[in-house]
């Protein structure tokens, strides 16, 4: 039980240094990670190489994802892009309607990307939209995060649902489109109806905000002297369409799984459908499409680049602490202490599974790696439990997205993103995230009735 009474420590000490005492955020995971790691035994003389490990491991490819995420967004916006989608989805949709349209699109973008690159490539888009029509970000911002979560924790070929349905031995196929079932009503109960319920808890993150720490303000424009809706969506979602080509392609070309060594096509497919490198073409693109092809010179698109490189700076840093608390917790053996904690359970099959990636999942923060770890200790159950590994890779990708608190990097972006406080975002992302875990059980579990 030592390593979850020093997590507990470790947590309450965050929580205080942030909230009581104003400290830096970056500052305080760093400071926690290095205690808690202590507290966990772990040797000193490792313990600035796991915080290494941990920040380069998280920030390793996400750095240029979000750098050139923000970069791309700032062009669109910079050149009334945004504004644009923004007036016609409203034009389109209706006030009324604005929420179903978001969480339709996050949910089909989301099947192809991960979260943290969705979030990056539709925030500011949502937000342009939520300024034009004039409504709380969060008001928008909390389905189109709900459809991200989801998708992650449910559809393949996103990596946790496609490697714990390998690991249960279970048919990708069925687990996809099982999983679409429950991802829907995830959504838009976590989603729609979840922003009812927590906009009475916490009116005063419910304001129209006209300008954000990470997008900076945002400009007005004359809506005939913005780029076309099409270049200006092509331009966003670029990397996106990469992205679903290529899984579209694995899917029907290899079955869902990614193939070893690639070669010919198979490489360049693979090559154009990595988040880094689709950035890096979309960014290409978009200094076309957003600055020459606007009639703007060099200077104006660097000012707008350099612009967005310093709103998410301190996001970065936030987020590379958060994967160092991370790793300390999985390299001073709280993993393991879960694993041995759950070894014995006499739980209902489908409940234990959900519960040991619930358990990881607040232990370690990722919910990936929280996945992922639940079936590697769930497998060899397998053969004594009666239950479909369909049912059961559902339901450990429902535990995986649970209780998103201080140690998930996701957390710390809700936060940042949407400029929030640590008790706004615990009260909202976190219970965000458990009301799709647990509406998640509870779809598998009446699923199970009939398929199991």
């Amino acid at each position: 039980m030592m390593p979850f009474v020093v997590l507990i420590l470790g947590i309450a000490l965050l929580l205080f240094l942030i909230i009581k005492l104003k400290l830096n955020t970056f500052v305080s995971l760093i400071v926690v990670a290095i205690l808690v790691a202590l507290g966990l035994g772990m040797n000193p003389a490792s313990i600035a190489e796991a915080i290494k490990t941990g920040i380069g491991n998280t920030l390793g490819e996400l750095a240029v994802v979000f750098g050139f995420g923000a970069m791309i967004g700032r062009l669109v916006s910079d050149a009334g892009g945004s504004y644009r989608i923004a007036e016609t989805l409203i034009q389109k949709f209706g006030k009324q309607r604005l929420q179903l349209a978001i969480v339709v699109a996050s949910f089909i973008i989301g099947m192809s990307l991960f979260f943290e690159v969705g979030m990056v490539l539709l925030t500011p888009i949502v937000f342009a939209v939520a300024l034009e029509a004039d409504v709380p970000f969060l008001y928008l911002g909390i389905p189109m995060a709900a459809a991200l979560s989801a998708t992650q924790g449910f559809l393949p070929p996103q990596p946790a649902p496609t490697a714990v349905a390998t690991a249960l031995n279970a048919n990708i196929g069925e687990v996809l489109l099982f999983g679409i079932i429950v991802a829907i009503p995830c959504v838009i109960i976590a989603g729609p109806l979840w922003t009812r319920v927590i906009r009475r808890f916490f009116p005063d993150s419910f304001v129209v905000k006209k300008s954000l720490p990470a997008f900076g303000e945002i400009k007005e424009y004359n809506l005939d002297e913005t780029p076309s809706f099409g270049l200006s969506a092509l331009t966003s979602l670029l990397p996106a369409i990469f992205m679903a080509i290529n899984t579209i392609y694995q899917l029907v070309a290899h079955g869902g799984k990614a193939v070893a060594k690639p070669q010919g096509f198979d490489a360049i497919i693979t090559m154009l459908g990595n988040p880094m490198i689709a950035m890096v073409v979309a960014l290409l693109f978009a200094i076309w499409s957003m600055g020459f092809h606007r009639g703007k010179t060099m200077t104006d698109i660097s000012s707008s680049i350099v612009t967005s490189v310093k709103s998410i700076a301190m996001l970065l840093l936030v987020i590379g602490g958060g994967g160092a608390f991370k790793q300390v917790l999985l390299d001073g053996g709280v993993g393991d202490a879960v694993k041995q904690l759950m070894m014995h359970s006499s739980l209902s099959p489908i409940i234990l599974g959900w519960l040991v990636a619930v358990v990881l999942r607040v232990s370690l923060g990722s919910a990936t790696v929280a996945g992922i770890t639940a079936a590697g200790i769930v497998t060899p159950l397998m053969h004594t439990l009666n239950v479909s590994p369909v049912m059961m890779a559902l339901a450990i990708g429902a535990g995986s997205l649970a209780a998103s608190h201080v140690n998930d990097a996701g957390f710390w972006m809700f936060k940042e993103y949407f400029d929030l406080d640590l008790k706004q975002t615990l009260g909202i992302w976190t219970t965000l995230e458990t009301v799709i875990s647990v509406t998640g059980l509870i779809v598998v579990l009446i699923l199970n009735m009939f398929v199991g």
